[in-house]
């Protein structure tokens, strides 16, 4: 079958939820690539079928543009999020209207953990996935029929019907290249996230991710615990024809967005030493354990910055979420990554189990005292199917279910009794400004703009973004609707 693989139109300026692992819209408008759609899309092309990858937000492609492309098409397969499934279900309804003959599969977490809520929300919906759905929606595309096929749900005389669960993916090197797919479907030079170089390429070099955080998505709901790997002469064959393909584009780097890229400490030296003679730039996720030896073998190969979720400065706190990494050893590996001229983007989120005034205090003091290259502060959210939800839930402090407001902007989700969730949005807008109004930040900012003219103007876009989103805010609580 002729097939779409869609990321949907979302909210303005937020890409949507085929691998986002944000729940709204950022303060800086960013998009990150659609990995998980480029598989299948690969998978069916190699089959000899006809696919299309389809990234609507980057692309700035309408519902109802969107919805006329799917005319010419007869499966289509929608990567949907918790925060965009509503609006989603409209899309593909306007889609079967003016396609009547369209089969519709739903794959992403929500469905997974909900699969009979997602398929009663609306008839047009034939089928939903469980967890990774590479193979599942490409036997299906193939022509094989639904009863025969692992890993899917749908209704049967009002009844759902659930097959065997599709077996994870274990030698990801059988998988095609997603890089191709985006040289053939995607615009490269349309992505963009503000500590990237850009333009960039992301994409995976393994799947799962063993730590056990209570609050993360992915892992709990959809790419599992258990940790895969691709060999790492597969990876550095898919970045050497990357570098070769994006040269028109003038890619800047290659952002290496797996769960956790550097748990392994050993591949790491194997992957840098396959690296260091492509002599390019790459970045990627990471957790704080790697030790500075390791460290300065990466940034020798090529390694610019990692993106490294914190989360917060309290131990209990992270004890509570079962981080695995104390705030002591964390402080640690910045000084090593700086020390080994790594840069570092710090994630903290405020409202986790055990979170206080005296203890987001704490976290914004250390913070300052990790003083990592950028960060970014979110609101605590637990999705539906993870260890923190179920927290939130036996605990009584689930204000609402809602992730955003009609136009994208976060919700907190918990209402702590000695912590109002408006108080904690406050909170968002105080840890910037302790953080970024600091004379030593402020200084290499001004440093930068002063000799970069494309850097001047990318802190003006960013700075107007970000006052916009700290200005919605503000409106939220003062109107009540927090």
């Amino acid at each position: 079958m002729k097939t779409l693989l869609l990321n949907p139109p979302s909210f303005e300026k937020f890409d949507g939820g085929a691998s986002s692992r944000w729940p709204a819209t950022r303060e800086i408008e960013s998009y990150w690539y659609p990995v998980w759609l480029g598989y299948p899309s690969a998978m069916i092309r190699d089959l000899g079928g006809e696919s299309r990858l389809l990234d609507a937000p980057p692309h700035h492609i309408s519902p109802e543009d969107t919805a006329q492309i799917a005319k010419d098409y007869e499966f289509l397969v929608l990567f949907t999020s918790h925060v965009g499934f509503k609006n989603d279900v409209k899309l593909a309804e306007r889609m079967k209207e003016l396609n009547p003959g369209l089969r519709i599969a739903f794959v992403g977490p929500p469905v997974t953990t909900h699969p009979e809520q997602a398929l009663n929300a609306s008839p047009v919906i034939d089928f939903v996935t469980h967890k990774e759905f590479d193979y599942t929606v490409t036997r299906y595309a193939s022509g094989e029929s639904l009863e025969k096929i692992p890993g899917v749900h749908f209704l049967k005389d009002g009844k759902m019907v659930s097959t065997q669960p599709e077996p994870l993916v274990q030698d990801l090197d059988k998988l095609p290249w997603v890089t191709p797919i985006y040289k053939r479907d995607l615009d490269i030079t349309r992505y963009n996230v503000p500590f990237l170089l850009n333009p960039f390429v992301a994409f995976y070099s393994t799947r799962g991710c063993p730590a056990l955080c209570t609050f993360c998505l992915w892992p709990q709901t959809f790419d599992d615990h258990r940790w895969r790997q691709r060999s790492v002469q597969d990876v550095a064959n898919e970045v050497e024809w990357a570098l070769d393909a994006f040269k028109p584009e003038g890619l800047q780097e290659i952002f290496f967005d797996d769960d956790t890229f550097t748990f392994n400490p050993n591949r790491m030296i194997e992957m840098s030493k396959a690296f260091k003679p492509l002599k390019f730039q790459w970045s990627s996720t990471s957790r704080a354990h790697l030790d500075y030896e390791t460290l300065k073998v990466m940034r020798d190969a090529g390694c610019r910055l990692f993106i490294v979720g914190f989360e917060s400065g309290n131990d209990q706190i992270l004890k509570n979420i079962k981080k695995g990494i104390s705030a002591k050893r964390s402080l640690q590996f910045v000084k090593d990554c700086k020390r080994a001229g790594i840069k570092v983007h710090a994630d903290f989120i405020i409202g986790l189990p055990g979170e206080t005034r005296e203890t987001i205090k704490e976290t914004i003091k250390y913070a300052k005292e990790m003083d990592a290259e950028t960060l970014q502060v979110s609101v605590a959210h637990a999705y539906p199917g993870t260890e923190m939800y179920d927290w939130f839930k036996a605990n009584g402090v689930i204000l609402n279910n809602q992730m955003s407001d009609e136009l994208g902007q976060q919700l907190p989700m918990a209402n702590f009794p000695h912590l109002p969730a408006a108080e904690m949005l406050e909170w968002v807008h105080k840890f910037y400004d302790e953080y970024y109004f600091r004379p030593r930040v402020v200084a290499r900012i001004v440093k930068d703009a002063m000799f970069k003219s494309s850097e001047r103007k990318r802190l003006y876009k960013e700075a107007k973004e970000f006052l916009a989103t700290r200005a919605r805010r503000r409106e939220m609580v003062k109107g009540g609707h927090v």
